[in-house]
């Protein structure tokens, strides 16, 4: 949205009704906007959405695959309805979560509010995420060992249900606390090419499993939603300074204006993005190709 007279003019109405408020209404706070998106917006905004649902779609698969497997490794394949059950109140309790954030996030206030707490969850199950990753399957069976040894049957299929639901639930609730961030209508388009694409990934990881590195696609997609995480902080203190809770909030919201994802930077950020996870892709892949190259010459 361009800086302009119209803009400074809506602002210092917001101001002048109320510069103390908290709880603004939503029709007051909002800010003109431009209507139409620049093509590199739009996709953008699609891959955003796309890279958010494959990485947290694939993760969940992951996560499914490793307790289906185990439990058919050790027998205990009356459990198998357990973790069906699981997924089903998962995807439902993450569609209310998101459902609900949608219709509390009505005002710069709350967008402001659900950004540092998405900001925060995100960052804190990426960091998690690739210290485990190289030992998730591992530490999966474990706790599926702890939660069905000794128990009875009733006991270990609760306890393999609610194992279930705590861990897809919480991709779900990342994804959700992202998604709503990404304020265009491709946002849809993208999360239903994500979610295909996870479960292409998810078929093909079952069946040529050796030839994915998983450590790999987990290190990549981390730093993009770790780069989209900085993203969300930027545009979280910018809905603050609209709703007014800074001190010269207005000059500071006309100061990061061209940094929202309209603006004439912000619309540059996801490009940005899928740059340098291709720059770490293209030097992950030379620097095994070094080290394959050393390997056979030592030999």
């Amino acid at each position: 949205m361009p800086a302009g007279k119209s803009s400074a003019s809506s602002i210092s109405k917001v101001f002048s009704r109320s510069k103390n408020s908290l709880t603004l209404p939503a029709n007051v706070l909002i800010l003109p906007e431009t209507e139409n998106h620049s093509q590199i917006g739009i996709g953008g905004f699609m891959s955003q959405a796309f890279i958010i649902v494959l990485r947290e779609g694939f993760e969940s698969f992951l996560i499914v695959a490793i307790i289906l497997s185990y439990l058919n490794k050790v027998g205990h394949t009356r459990l198998i309805p357990a973790v069906y059950w699981g997924i089903f109140i998962s995807l439902f309790a993450s569609a209310g979560m998101g459902f609900i954030i949608l219709q509390t996030a009505n005002g710069p206030f709350w967008e402001g509010v659900f950004g540092l707490v998405g900001a925060t969850l995100v960052a804190t199950f990426v960091l998690h995420m690739w210290r485990t990753a190289s030992h998730l399957k591992k530490d999966v069976e474990s706790r599926l060992r702890e939660t069905t040894a000794g128990k009875t049957n009733l006991w270990a299929f609760f306890g393999v249900f609610l194992f279930t639901v705590l861990m897809i639930t919480r991709e779900g609730m990342e994804t959700a606390f992202l998604l709503i961030q990404i304020h265009d209508p491709q946002v849809v388009t993208g999360a239903f090419l994500g979610m295909a694409a996870a479960i292409g990934m998810c078929s093909l990881w079952a069946r040529f499993g050796h030839l994915i590195n998983l450590k790999l696609f987990f290190q990549v997609t981390s730093i993009f939603l770790l780069l989209f995480v900085l993203q969300i902080l930027i545009y979280s203190f910018h809905e603050f300074t609209e709703a007014g809770l800074l001190p010269h909030s207005e000059a500071l919201h006309l100061a990061t204006e061209p940094f929202s994802p309209d603006g004439i930077y912000g619309r540059w950020v996801t490009p940005l993005m899928i740059g340098v996870c291709a720059i770490w892709l293209i030097g992950a892949w030379l620097h095994n190709r070094l080290s394959r190259k050393q390997a056979t010459s030592s030999r």
